[in-house]
């Protein structure tokens, strides 16, 4: 009886909560919707997949040497980037003397798990922060050779293009190249159908602009937008509530703390207040 009571003390208990995040990254924040008593209903709406390329992408690590900054926007970005280093023998050392950034700390952690040195890491996780962070730290716009910084830029094949025009308008000469790409999941139509064909869950989450997307892409726009009527939509950020309005969705919860137990925690205020 005890354990019963305490539960029900928990901010989220008997909530139901949907995670759209990709399976393999999803546990964090199952993890910690669990531990506030909810319980967690999966659709992965992205799987993590190569690039159409791998040439661009084995180039940049090639001719490493010739940038002044490599810039990650994820942890994915960083395991891509990796696995093509090993398949050129090289490793986080051939990063030495190159000034590397990372869009928040996941994946500056991933980094220097990797023995990477992280020069910056935003306070704001998002382009616009990240932006910011490097104006900061006082953002050299010449090389002694009189020319712009080289910037290389490894992320999704899919993604805003705010960084890579801002850079440039700092006079740096950018490569933006695709470490790897979002893919939908077809499994997840069906499972949809099922999460949403009874009693509707009371929140969905979406951690990234990819995930409101793809949820819109594996319903379509008519049959998305009347699954989450009635359903608390919840964002990682300013950037994922943009692409959730644009859609047509009101979204009722947006985490004060880009990350994932930012997430978690505005989901507990607001199920707490209502």
């Amino acid at each position: 009886m005890k354990k019963r009571t305490a539960r029900k003390k928990k901010p989220l208990a008997g909530r139901r909560i949907v995670i759209t995040r990709r399976q393999e990254q999803a546990a964090t924040l199952r993890k910690a919707l669990e531990q506030k008593g909810a319980r967690v209903l999966p659709l992965p709406t992205i799987v993590i997949g190569p690039p159409k390329s791998w040439k661009p992408l084995d180039t940049a690590i090639t001719n490493l040497e010739t940038y002044d900054w490599v810039i990650f926007t994820s942890t994915n970005g960083v395991d891509y980037f990796f696995e093509r280093m090993r398949k050129q023998r090289m490793t986080g050392r051939a990063l030495k003397g190159i000034r590397v950034a990372a869009i928040g700390p996941a994946t500056a952690k991933a980094l220097r798990t990797r023995g990477v040195k992280v020069k910056v890491v935003p306070d704001e996780f998002i382009a616009e922060g990240l932006l910011k962070a490097l104006d900061s730290e006082g953002w050299p716009r010449r090389r002694r050779d009189g020319k712009g910084m080289r910037v290389l830029l490894a992320r999704a094949a899919q993604a805003r293009q705010i960084l890579p025009r801002q850079l440039r308008k700092r006079s740096a000469t950018v490569n933006v190249v695709s470490a790897y790409q979002t893919i939908l999941p077809r499994a997840s139509r069906a499972r949809a159908r099922t999460i949403f064909g009874g009693k509707k869950p009371d929140a969905i989450t979406f951690t990234s602009s990819s995930t409101v997307k793809n949820f819109f892409a594996l319903a379509g726009r008519a049959r998305a937008k009347k699954m989450l009527d009635g359903v608390a939509v919840a964002t990682i950020g300013p950037v994922t509530s943009r692409t959730a309005r644009k859609l047509g969705l009101r979204v009722a919860v947006e985490a004060r703390t880009f990350t994932i137990p930012g997430l978690a925690k505005a989901l507990a205020q607001h199920f707490s207040h209502s």
